[in-house]
């Protein structure tokens, strides 16, 4: 479940939104031009009780459409239940945490581990995951990610951590699978820019995103 999950969400929607601490309104206001634009995945990190409430709301919102939310930094047992109970479809951590990623299977959420080492991505590749998160994507650098392609050909990166609409396409050129912003999608600008970008590497999305919301 968990790689087709994520083959099939980020499927010609190469951009992840994190909301991280704008609350339930602003939360979903932003969501939901993040959703208007083509982007499809959107994630709430989960840090306060008022952040719980937040993904509740949101991942109402996005079944209405048809699509699912995520639940971000998520780094125990705790985290996974309260995003399970939440109605998150997956998660994402900083970290590669072989609890964190058996609990998620246990509890039928996708996982996406931060990795930043090759160990990591070993660690997360023998637990049998093709997804992870290349976190903090701006420090490791395009040639990290180049470097990696190397021994590791079918992983497949989500670049998190310092990315807007200006570096976007460089990471994208790099090897990254998926571009995650965050306050990129406040600027009236930057939102401009990544509709483009959307446009320019993507149809308007079908089926896949239809399996990823029934967690095929």
């Amino acid at each position: 479940m968990n790689n087709e999950f994520f083959d099939n969400m980020f499927h010609n929607a190469p951009i992840m939104a994190i909301l991280r601490g704008l609350g339930v309104q602003r939360t979903l206001e932003v969501a939901t031009m993040a959703w208007d634009i083509g982007v499809t995945s959107v994630e709430v990190p989960i840090q306060t009780s008022e952040d719980l409430r937040t993904l509740e709301t949101l991942a109402q919102a996005a079944h209405e459409r048809g699509l699912v939310a995520g639940a971000g930094t998520v780094l125990n047992v705790i985290h996974v239940l309260q995003a399970k109970d939440c109605g998150a479809a997956f998660t994402v951590s900083p970290g590669t945490n072989l609890e964190v990623i058996q609990a998620c299977a246990d509890a039928g959420l996708a996982h996406l581990p931060g990795v930043a080492t090759p160990s990591d991505i070993q660690m997360a590749t023998g637990q049998g995951l093709q997804w992870v998160k290349a976190f903090p994507a701006s420090v490791l650098g395009t040639s990290w990610l180049k470097a990696m392609g190397g021994p590791f050909p079918g992983i497949k990166f989500v670049s998190t951590g310092g990315m807007d609409a200006h570096n976007a396409q460089e990471f994208l050129d790099a090897g990254a699978r998926v571009i995650a912003v965050g306050s990129a999608l406040e600027d009236p600008r930057q939102l401009g820019l990544l509709s483009g970008l959307l446009r320019e590497r993507a149809e308007v999305p079908g089926d896949g995103l239809k399996e990823a919301a029934n967690g095929k």
